[in-house]
């Protein structure tokens, strides 16, 4: 297979590897990007965007926090949409008063209250970037580094990342390898793997914020929803898992059946839940033990254009996200603003990490032992 190549850069070095330049895709409806709008050294690393492509999806990352930057897929019309959120350019995102859009989150997804954990008998001190807790790894997690570009096809990349021993607070030398992958099915596959020499809480997901209408194409409300998830874990007023796991009956919170994603936010208000995270922000249960089986995590269907979205992981629970303290600020790449409940986030992972106590599995990945995780897009349309 081809090496995947990256437009007007020339060569440039990888963890030692070579990466050529191809030309950007037609992808009809889609932005169509410049890859020397990537070409930036960031803390001392290059930065750029590489282009796949396979079947009907064409798909766009960047080594700036293992990001997808652009997936285009078509409606049943055969018309092409941008659905990922994703900005032009590196600067855009270096700029941007969000700080997670399509990247790779760790080492722990989610909120750890206080930034403080014990592990082994050491209490570990994290960086507190979300009011007095510690969010998704911290400022300078996953999402803000440059990842190594392993390899390169036409269909798929392989990034790695050494996270040293007392990063961002945390114990031990994590190396990660995330791999992205198109299938002529119309499928992106995410793999995650880790080693660690020392025990650490790992918990990975990727931040893809989502419009199956297209980027800035209006809000999300009218998306129908299903999650197949008979419990959810409930927060406390700081927005941590409080340790609980509820059962999502006769609660805003049941998408068994599949209903859209606004029908029940009008309990805003009065559903203690729904106030205390602004919308929906919570944890649903898949699995309740790990095992290497992969299960449906979510169907999202976008109405009118007929695009069909079904996530499936082998981790135990997804975490949706109804973009609800988007403010129009940043404007992404297709020229229009990233609007408030314009987007939805189904964030594959395991159980949030609620250090020293019992409930939820454990997260803590030891020496010896080999961290691996997979998450499937698959994009469809209804009739």
């Amino acid at each position: 297979m081809k090496k995947a190549v990256v437009l007007l850069l020339g060569f440039f070095l990888f963890n030692g590897s070579t990466a050529f330049s191809q030309n950007n895709f037609d992808s009809g409806g889609c932005a169509q990007l410049n890859p020397e709008n990537f070409n930036k050294v960031v803390n001392g690393k290059q930065v750029g965007l590489f282009f796949l492509k396979n079947g009907n999806l064409n798909a766009a990352i960047t080594n700036y926090g293992g990001r997808i930057v652009s997936l285009c897929a078509p409606d049943k019309y055969g018309h092409n949409a941008d659905v990922i959120l994703g900005f032009k350019s590196i600067d855009d995102y270096l700029k941007a008063t969000g700080a997670y859009y399509g990247a790779i989150i760790g080492r722990v997804a989610g909120r750890i209250y206080k930034g403080k954990f014990e592990l082994d008998g050491t209490t570990y001190s994290l960086p507190l970037n979300s009011g007095v807790n510690h969010l998704h790894g911290g400022s300078n997690g996953f999402h803000n580094q440059v990842w190594d570009v392993k390899s390169v096809t036409d269909t798929s990349i392989v990034l790695s990342y050494i996270s040293v021993d007392g990063e961002m607070g945390y114990p031990g030398n994590l190396k990660v390898e995330a791999t992205y992958c198109l299938t002529s099915n119309n499928k992106l596959t995410l793999k995650f793997s880790a080693t660690t020499d020392k025990s650490t809480p790992v918990n990975l997901t990727n931040h893809a914020f989502f419009n199956l209408a297209g980027e800035g194409n209006g809000d999300i409300l009218n998306h129908i929803l299903t999650i197949p998830s008979n419990y959810f874990c409930p927060v406390n007023s700081e927005k941590i898992p409080s340790g609980e796991i509820l059962k999502v009956e006769g609660t805003p919170f049941d998408f068994r059946k599949g209903k859209p994603i606004g029908k029940d936010l009008v309990f805003e208000n009065s559903n203690v839940q729904l106030k205390l995270t602004g919308g929906y922000d919570q944890t649903y249960v898949l699995k309740k033990k790990q095992n290497k089986k992969i299960v449906l995590a979510a169907t999202v269907v976008e109405p009118k254009s007929g695009r069909k979205l079904q996530v499936s992981t082998n981790d135990l629970c997804v975490h949706f996200f109804s973009a609800n303290f988007f403010k129009g600020l940043d404007i992404g790449k297709m020229g229009k603003p990233f609007n408030y409940r314009a987007s939805f986030a189904l964030e594959t992972e395991n159980f949030p990490y609620v250090p020293n106590q019992k409930t939820f599995p454990s997260i803590i990945l030891k020496p010896g032992e080999k961290y691996e995780t997979y998450t499937v897009y698959h994009f469809l349309t209804t009739k």
